[in-house]
């Protein structure tokens, strides 16, 4: 069963989750196949006077291993990257992603992944759950992060807010040709829901409405190819996953899957998100620090899941 609880810091209600695994129940599995769904192998129409990803080149994945520290600056609670500092947490996320270095066949990359909107336990002056944080209050994490070669992944708990409404707050920093976006269902809420009493879902339709707008912008920016994360640790968290728009080739669309648990349950929660995802996607797993038992090592990590293109600490 699914335990939470809020910490508050000041005007924030950090989320953290506790208790057991976040395993899909047996009922949603039924029947269906535990291979994962292949994932896209095309390149995205790319110019020789598009941007470049650190390192260089345009596309991200499959060429590309990203290895993420996940959190919001300042906020320990929320995860490894609020922690320590900005130079400390670069330095942490080098160390992670050192790790991978000789068990990866591609290029290895650190990354931060940045909680911008947090989901919040009353609802705010905008009465949406939902607290954004300023462009300005990351601009400096992005700054660094990106000019020591790493990627920025801009993560939204959007509450009753819009998720187009939300990820065009943060366009200045979506503009860089080393930033990408990430949409959190969990903390997606319906007319009348509050966090912490369900499990938040989000409408395929308001999904395909920021893979239209964001694909439009880092095609008007030339950018190299774009990332756009979807947690998922149910299925029921994207509604008509089906029919996810995958045809724009100026993003790489990830289905991160954030279970928590032993080691077994995790990979069950794999095997069901994976077998479930339309073609044309790619895939992540996250590792906690505090609430795997135990968490896998980097190459258990490698050795449980296939065609992995993101990992992330939390």
């Amino acid at each position: 069963m699914l335990v939470r609880r809020l910490l508050f810091r000041g005007s924030l209600a950090v989320t953290v989750r506790a208790g057991a695994t976040l395993a899909v129940s047996a009922a949603i599995a039924i029947g269906m196949s535990c291979t994962p769904s292949a994932a896209a192998t095309r390149a995205p129409v790319t110019t020789a006077h598009r941007a470049q990803l650190p390192g260089g080149g345009q596309v991200l994945f499959p060429g590309h291993l990203l290895v993420a520290l996940y959190g919001h600056p300042g906020v320990p609670a929320l995860g490894a990257l609020g922690q320590q500092g900005l130079s400390a947490s670069i330095a942490r996320v080098r160390k992670a992603a050192a790790a991978y270095r000789m068990l990866s066949s591609v290029p290895v990359m650190p990354a931060f992944e940045i909680i911008a909107t947090i989901a919040e336990a009353s609802p705010g002056s905008n009465g949406d759950y939902s607290v954004e944080s300023s462009v300005s209050s990351l601009r400096p994490w992005v700054r660094q992060a990106t000019a020591d070669g790493m990627y920025v992944i801009l993560d939204l708990q959007a509450g009753r807010a819009s998720l187009l409404a939300q990820a065009k707050t943060y366009q200045a920093l979506l503009e860089l040709p080393d930033v990408g976006l990430a949409v959190d269902p969990e903390w997606k809420l319906g007319p009348g829901q509050l966090p912490l009493h369900q499990i938040g879902s989000v409408s395929i339709s308001e999904v395909n409405s920021v893979v239209s707008w964001l694909a439009a912008l880092t095609a008007r920016y030339r950018l190299p190819q774009k990332l756009l994360v979807l947690h998922q640790f149910m299925l029921s968290m994207i509604q008509g996953e089906r029919d996810l728009d995958t045809r724009h080739h100026d993003l790489a669309i990830l289905i991160h899957m954030d279970g928590q648990g032993t080691p077994a349950a995790k990979e069950q929660t794999w095997k069901t998100i994976t077998a479930a995802a339309p073609a044309g996607v790619f895939f992540g797993w996250k590792d906690f620090y505090a609430k795997d038992h135990p968490m896998l090592n980097p190459q258990q990590t490698i050795e449980r899941t296939r065609r992995l293109s993101m990992i992330s600490y939390q």
